[in-house]
């Protein structure tokens, strides 16, 4: 059908010796049900623009603050300044790192309190831990999983338009009783505008979210090492701490 669509286009180009690119004009001799395609597919455009523009801040501002954190971080940790660690991690609240580790610190910090034994305050801290690596990854996605379906859905809400054109250059034709191709312009026209806007809309959408899909990843590799690791921590501090009891 595209390949249909494209041979007709040429053979107007070729009969007209030309084609003026007016989209007002072309928007005026647009049908109706095409009309609202294209709206569909603005509106799904403007959609994925805006999730674009909030996840690449989103992202940047937690890759800057995370790299302030972890430094800041760890030499809090090496001090054993459990409290300092915290306050530092607060100071952070766009960074992935620092909302998993700081809520690891409240959790073994609450257990440091009580009269817990230290197999039970690892444990609780990992449970902590696991939790808002969860909640921080769902943050991190939220809105990412639209574009995958804006860029799925893009090209076929553009193939509908394109039926559409297609249809009403057949009623062109029925209508002036003629199978010229100033019969079929109008509905040729609207299916190619169709379609094109269907793959505006969709491959900007794919391209995105597969950078973003590589960007979360990343994070939740970087939260997964510092989860580690501060798991390592506590428990070096504890066998410290059992060590000096003794």
């Amino acid at each position: 059908m595209v390949l249909q669509l494209q041979v007709w286009a040429f053979m107007l180009l070729q009969e007209g010796g030309g084609v003026n690119f007016d989209p007002r004009s072309m928007w005026n001799q647009m049908g109706w049900l095409a009309k609202a395609v294209v709206i569909v597919l603005f509106i799904m455009s403007a959609w994925s623009i805006g999730v674009m523009i909030d996840r690449l801040l989103a992202y940047s501002a937690a890759r800057t603050q995370s790299r302030q954190f972890a430094p800041a971080v760890a030499g809090a940790l090496r001090e054993g300044k459990l409290d300092d660690a915290i306050k530092i991690a607060d100071r952070y609240g766009k960074s992935h790192l620092a909302k998993v580790v700081v809520a690891g610190l409240q959790e073994f910090r609450a257990h440091q309190m009580s009269n817990e034994i230290s197999g039970e305050e690892i444990e609780a801290s990992k449970r902590a831990l696991e939790r808002a690596e969860a909640i921080v990854h769902a943050e991190l996605k939220r809105g990412v999983s639209s574009l995958a379906t804006i860029g799925s859905t893009g090209p076929f809400v553009g193939l509908f338009g394109t039926v559409v054109g297609i249809i009403n250059a057949f009623k062109g034709i029925s209508t002036e009783k003629s199978t010229g191709l100033g019969a079929v312009a109008g509905g040729i026209s609207e299916a190619l505008v169709t379609t094109a806007v269907g793959l505006f809309v969709a491959i900007p959408a794919v391209w995105m979210y597969n950078y973003f899909s590589g960007r979360i990843e990343a994070f939740d590799t970087e939260m997964g090492n510092s989860s580690s690791e501060l798991v390592d921590y506590f428990i070096k501090r504890v066998g410290n701490r059992t060590a000096a009891g003794k």
